[in-house]
């Protein structure tokens, strides 16, 4: 027999909601709790803002995101043509929907997401040289001229971001699309100060916060935005 106080909760789950309604609602939810924010915002901005919200369940966030160098409409046109996708975690190469991706561009599959964090190579040379794999990853992503004109997610180590830019910075790599959510403790607001010194367009989330289902959130938002072009 159910308690008074288990009777109550069960009543307030709404039972009956088919999950369209269900993200529908969120997203009424998300509008009217951030309608000021929404108003500082480009409909585009917003719209990418709005879906990193529904994943994080976080209305802070919404003020920390920075979208420079005109990084929606290069990251739309990357996505369009098909670039290659590099990822600093395996969670971020497993999170990102190939089906959504192709109806981009049909060229699309699973080896379109590349990560090389797990590879026996990188765990080798991290070993060697007493360095994070995040830094010997980017190393082989650049050694293989994989990061020109590709769109590169940063959900999980601020070395990795940090190392792009700075083979930016020597001129060495130019990705289409930086998308720089590390999340931690060190060297994570110091790889995203050093991001908004790049010209490349990019998408970041300032300060500790972040994560790889951001960096994928934000993809798919993108991937959003380019099928109603």
């Amino acid at each position: 027999m159910l308690s008074p106080q288990m009777e109550q909760a069960l009543a307030r789950i709404s039972w009956d909601l088919p999950g369209i309604a269900v993200e529908k609602e969120s997203f009424r939810r998300i509008e009217e709790e951030c309608a000021d924010v929404k108003r500082s915002m480009s409909p585009e901005c917003w719209f990418v803002a709005r879906r990193l919200i529904h994943t994080t369940a976080d209305t802070g966030i919404a003020p920390l995101l920075a979208f420079r160098n005109d990084a929606i409409a290069k990251g739309v046109q990357a996505l369009k043509s098909g670039a290659r996708i590099l990822s600093d975690s395996r969670m971020i190469q497993a999170g990102l929907s190939v089906p959504k991706l192709a109806r981009c561009n049909a060229s699309y599959s699973r080896e379109s997401i590349v990560c090389h964090i797990a590879d026996t190579d990188v765990a080798e040379k991290a070993r060697q040289t007493g360095r994070t794999r995040a830094l010997c990853a980017m190393e082989k992503a650049r050694d293989l001229d994989e990061l020109n004109g590709a769109i590169v997610l940063i959900g999980n180590a601020p070395l990795a971001l940090a190392q792009l830019v700075r083979f930016i910075f020597e001129g060495a790599v130019e990705p289409a699309l930086i998308v720089g959510m590390p999340v931690g403790f060190v060297n994570v607001c110091e790889s995203k100060e050093l991001l908004a010194l790049c010209q490349t367009p990019h998408i970041v989330l300032e300060g500790r916060r972040g994560g790889s289902p951001l960096a994928v959130a934000t993809v798919h938002a993108l991937i959003e935005i380019a099928l109603r072009d």
